[in-house]
């Protein structure tokens, strides 16, 4: 008995050093950019940081069930409005945003009200929206996740007494800095390798390999889709309540086509099998859009054109696909020490091991 439990606590310490390289890296980064007094870099650093929260929510899902979803920003777009109108000065609320509930427009809630506002919200639509899609398979359920977002967008840009439909909202308090959006970060880590770790994480892996084999030993095939869908939609929708507060301004805008594909992007260059991928694929993709976009601003030693960023994007995913088709992290997580479990000692073993 002692000796499988030290086992079971050894094997479980050595599995964790995955999620704990991957925090100790970003943390690092953060530490090291708190050096440059330069807005700019500041702004690069918490930007990537609520990236990895949302890649690495979006991984949840599409990672460990092996269906692509197109429509995951729009939990963020729900997260992120959900925040605003929370956070947002009462003040413009009362003028542009009267169809909110009074309990809402006349008041001001902290900074973590309006990230659990914006986590529940996401997870109630996540549910209601999952029970429907999960039970298609395939090509069927990318579009239908894609088709949600095309609803998202078109609700928030049209809803003007709720979202103040195209125009902005404004009096959002801008608390998150790079430190506060690495305690997200790390936080969004830890969740997603304890899923993919769990027992339901590894029957919805058993559905992505082989559906098949998986529902013939009984794994709910809608059931457990649904509880990674519904995860997955929760962390993405604290990366948006995080957006919110970090911009202090929020318009429907960017929670389109350009950051879904921005996000799909990160998540294959760096491996959409791995939680190791997801959170290099956006630090990796991060240094290649910022610095294009420096020389797109003329700050290197050549001037690119407007639209590099974009072209420069495109020809990374496709060289990545042809060259490394798992990735940056080959579908493998990171680790610096391999578990070996201990021989007994040779007074222990069985005569057939004797043998042997």
């Amino acid at each position: 008995m002692i000796t499988e439990s030290r086992y079971t606590w050894r094997k479980a310490i050595f599995d964790w050093q995955a999620p704990a390289i991957l925090v100790f890296c970003i943390a690092l980064i953060v530490f090291l950019a708190s050096f440059f007094d330069s807005s700019v870099i500041s702004t690069t650093i918490v930007e990537m940081m609520i990236r990895i929260v949302v890649v690495v929510g979006i991984y949840i899902f599409i990672g460990n069930s092996g269906i692509v979803s197109f429509g995951h920003i729009g939990f963020m777009c729900i997260g992120a409005y959900a925040a605003a109108w929370v956070g947002a000065d009462p003040l413009f609320k009362d003028v542009m945003l009267s169809g909110l509930p009074d309990i809402v427009r006349l008041h001001q809630y902290p900074f973590m009200v309006g990230v659990a506002l914006a986590v529940f919200l996401s997870t109630c639509v996540a549910l209601v929206l999952g029970i429907a899609i999960m039970r298609i398979s395939g090509v069927g359920s990318s579009i239908a996740t894609f088709a949600f977002l095309m609803i998202v967008n078109s609700l928030y840009s049209n809803w003007e007494s709720v979202t103040a439909g195209v125009s902005s909202i404004t009096g959002i308090p801008t608390v998150v800095e790079p430190w506060i959006a690495l305690v997200f970060a790390g936080i969004a880590i830890c969740i997603a390798f304890a899923f993919q770790t769990s027992r339901i994480g590894i029957m919805l892996k058993a559905t992505r390999d082989d559906p098949v084999a998986a529902v013939a030993s009984g794994v709910s095939l809608v059931g457990v889709r649904l509880l990674a869908f519904v995860l997955s939609a929760a962390v993405v929708g604290a990366g948006g309540g995080l957006y919110a507060y970090f911009l202090g301004i929020l318009t429907v805008d960017p929670f389109y086509l350009q950051l879904c594909f921005l996000t799909i992007a990160m998540l294959v260059v760096g491996g959409m099998s791995s939680l190791t991928g997801a959170v290099s694929g956006v630090i990796f993709v991060t240094l290649v859009t910022e610095s294009l976009r420096a020389l797109e601003r003329g700050d290197g030693f050549i001037a690119l054109p407007t639209g590099s960023q974009e072209l420069g994007l495109g020809v990374l995913m496709a060289v990545m696909l042809v060259v490394r088709p798992l990735g940056l992290s080959n579908g493998k997580e990171i680790s610096l020490f391999k578990f070996q479990r201990n021989k007994p000692p040779r007074s222990q073993r069985s005569d057939v091991l004797d043998f042997i």
